[in-house]
């Protein structure tokens, strides 16, 4: 067939390459002017497959409640009169059971262990270079009651097959000798071997030009405007290319296109629950190589993720649902910038500190749509939140898959399955 991909970050890279794998001749449409440079340019850099907690758990309701008037708050939540906004928000309370919690966890495992087995065979076959590192990842805990509150979602994934050990903190510094500094502080960890980092713009780019060296066909700086429709059917994507108007037709099509799925999805009467939750980060050089870390970290308390990606090192996190702006709170980035410093003196030039900001396509539940929509002929890899880079290879194999009419490889809740 011939199958349009809206959307060029890594979900929709990698949709591309697993399409065109399967025989089919893709198209790639994007508003950018290469692939990569949104929400998956300067994300956390994790792939966190053994550290997939959804933000759903009975604790976060109070949390949230806690946070709501603190503008450093790890997710905050900026009340607006958008009604997608408060139904998204009380879906989210109705997935702070033990129970729906629990079975998200089980949905973000596996999905997250089949991910990291499809980037590893891509990344041994193209032989990709995005300074991945296999070196684990370590959570530490600088609160009792959060360390606590993690037993029980570690028990979970140990039961689902991951080897997240806890640990004390003598052992967390053993694996990582840039937290000495930090020792007397941390009340425990969790740390998972077989867990990886790397830079998710650098791997976009690099299997997009795979993509085009196979054969896929890309129109950068096109943006997706509506659909053509028949009943059940798409007929054709109607884009806007530098004031040009086109209805690009194809068989089928895949709306890959983060946040935005949500928008585009409503022109056809489309409900796809999910919000952005804007991310950010910031990127500094290395400073002092043996104090920076190579093990990539979680700090709980803050909610923030640090990366080794070569010579530079990516903190990122906190989370603030307050519609589709993207303007940089400076605020937040000191905050990180704070923190990191206060954790890692020698490691980085936080004074040089790159800010960035993106929208994580966040489910209630974190759990993404993928697999057929409503139409025949068009389908969903979307909804991925904070964990597109982790979950995107799996997605895109399991979304081949259903193109194809097989049944992916994987206990998990397909859309439209």
């Amino acid at each position: 067939m011939h199958i349009v991909v809206m959307g060029a970050g890594v979900v929709g890279i990698t949709t591309a390459w697993f399409l065109q794998q399967q025989g089919h001749q893709v198209t790639v449409v994007d508003r950018q002017a290469q692939a990569g440079l949104e929400t998956s340019y300067a994300n956390g850099g994790q792939i966190s497959v053994c550290h997939a907690e959804p933000w759903a758990n009975p604790s976060a309701p109070l949390k949230i409640l806690k946070w709501l008037f603190q503008p450093e708050a790890p997710l905050l939540y900026r009340p607006r009169l958008d009604p997608y906004q408060w139904r998204w928000g009380l879906s989210f309370l109705t997935q702070c059971t033990s129970a729906r919690a629990a079975h998200n966890i089980r949905q973000m495992v596996n999905l997250g262990t089949y991910s990291r087995s499809q980037l590893q065979a891509l990344r041994k076959e193209l032989d990709l270079d995005y300074d991945h590192l296999e070196k684990g990842i370590l959570h530490f805990y600088t609160s009792q009651q959060e360390f606590d509150a993690a037993m029980e979602p570690a028990r979970i994934m140990r039961e689902l097959g991951c080897d997240r050990q806890v640990i004390d903190a003598d052992r967390a510094v053993e694996l990582e000798p840039a937290l000495k500094d930090v020792r007397q502080r941390i009340a425990g960890a969790t740390y998972t071997a077989d867990d990886e980092s790397g830079d998710a713009r650098k791997f976009t780019q690099a299997l997009a030009r795979r993509c085009a060296e196979a054969g896929v066909e890309f129109r950068y700086g096109t943006e997706v405007l509506g659909f053509d429709k028949a009943g059940d059917r798409i007929l054709g994507v109607q884009t806007l290319t530098e004031g040009r108007h086109q209805v690009l037709r194809a068989d089928s099509y895949v709306l890959c296109l983060g946040s935005f799925s949500a928008v585009l999805a409503r022109r056809l009467g489309l409900f796809l629950n999910i919000y952005p939750a804007k991310g950010y980060s910031i990127t500094v050089p290395v400073k002092n190589p043996d104090a920076a870390f190579q093990v990539s970290l979680t700090d709980d308390e803050y909610k923030l993720v640090y990366s080794r990606l070569g010579d530079r090192i990516r903190v990122a996190g906190t989370a603030e649902l307050n519609g589709y702006t993207r303007n940089l709170d400076f605020i937040r980035c000191r905050a990180i910038v704070r923190r990191a410093a206060e954790i890692l003196p020698g490691a980085g030039h936080w004074d040089q500190a790159e800010y960035w900001t993106g929208l994580r396509p966040t489910t209630p539940s974190n759990v993404p749509y993928i697999g057929k929509s409503h139409f025949h002929n068009l389908y969903l890899n979307t909804g991925h939140g904070t964990l597109g880079w982790t979950h995107s290879c799996g997605s895109a194999a399991a979304l081949a898959d259903i193109v194809a009419g097989r049944t992916p490889e994987l206990d998990f809740t397909f859309t439209g399955l």
